[in-house]
């Protein structure tokens, strides 16, 4: 089976090798890569890494504009994807946590009965303290997040999806393809959460604005869970301020996006069943000496960016304040306050 793995990438160097590995260990067998504006070494590395093979590495083609739909537009028409059996689509602080069989991909598929889509949910997980940039597993890291079911006060929840070669494509979306208007009914595909249940109508059909990336959450992770390590360190938060969105230029995350991710209410360290393999893996993927150095080399790079925008009063003032904050999600506080549980 030929699994394909397309992201968009911005400096994000000291993740690839974490990523690439974990993702070959679940069954990807081919990545594509869309890079932009590095300035870490994270496109060095990519290109060491495709010179290699089963790495495809090319500059995004957005043009000062949406550069992770741009990009997708242009995965469409890529040997590595057109000739995939299967596509995933995620991002690098993105880990297909997979919980039936052998933890592949191929498992996931068969326990979901082979449908031409399968839309995996969320689950964030907090910084809950760490500070520093660490070079060591994200997934070992980082351990604790909100209750699965509720994440701030919603009951719908983000999702993510691998999609079967045959699916009706109209386009790729960053969350969930979308297929040909005016396809009769008998013809929808088959499309599962990540239990093996069917989605919601109004999420096949992308009807509702509201539901179109998004469907309620309970119950919906039997099989599989998508752990979305989207602050890591303070560090990495900090230079990820600094390098801004993948979705639109200049965009900046502010604190409310830090506090709605840092929910440390729950502990879920199943992924960790993969560490020593991914371990074993990445040591692998170093036993290269010109690979290694280049990791080393972004690591450094990115080290040496967060302590120069810690030593800006701006960013000095945003990690003091994003330390202080209460470790609740913004809807929970409020209420905490509003009962005078806390101050």
């Amino acid at each position: 089976m030929r699994i394909t793995a397309v992201t968009c990438v911005k400096n994000e160097g000291p993740f690839l090798l974490e990523w690439i590995a974990f993702n070959r260990l679940l069954g990807v067998t081919d990545f594509l890569f869309y890079s932009n504006d590095c300035t870490d070494g994270t496109d060095t590395l990519l290109d060491a890494l495709a010179a290699r093979g089963g790495v495809v590495h090319l500059p995004n083609p957005a043009k000062g504009r949406n550069y992770q739909m741009e990009a997708l537009k242009d995965a469409a028409h890529q040997p590595v994807v057109r000739d995939a059996d299967w596509v995933w689509i995620a991002d690098v602080d993105e880990f297909l946590n997979i919980h039936v069989g052998d933890h592949t991909i191929p498992a996931l598929i068969a326990a979901c009965g082979n449908p031409h889509a399968i839309s995996v949910t969320f689950q964030f997980f907090a910084n809950a303290g760490v500070d520093r940039f660490e070079d060591s597993p994200v997934i070992g890291q980082f351990t604790r997040s909100h209750n699965p079911d509720l994440w701030c006060s919603d009951t719908a929840i983000e999702v993510k999806t691998l999609v079967r070669r045959d699916f009706p494509l109209k386009y790729y979306g960053a969350h969930r393809p979308f297929f040909r208007e005016g396809l009769p009914a008998q013809r929808h595909p088959a499309w599962t959460d990540g239990s093996g249940r069917g989605v919601p109508p109004k999420f096949l059909s992308a009807a509702n604005p509201r539901r179109m990336r998004r469907f309620p959450a309970s119950r919906a992770r039997v099989h599989a869970t998508l752990n979305h390590y989207a602050l890591r360190s303070l560090d990495s938060y900090l230079v990820k301020n600094d390098r801004g969105d993948v979705n639109r230029e200049h965009r900046a995350f502010d604190d409310t996006y830090w506090r709605a991710r840092n929910d440390p209410a729950f502990e879920d360290r199943s992924i960790l069943r993969c560490l020593p393999a991914l371990t074993k893996a990445l040591d692998h993927l170093k036993a290269d000496p010109g690979i290694a150095a280049l990791h080393d080399a972004c690591c450094r790079a990115h080290m040496a960016r967060a302590e120069a925008l810690r030593a800006q009063p701006e960013y000095a003032r945003m990690a003091a304040h994003l330390k202080a904050l209460p470790p609740y999600p913004p809807e929970e506080w409020a209420l905490m306050q509003s009962l005078g549980y806390v101050a």
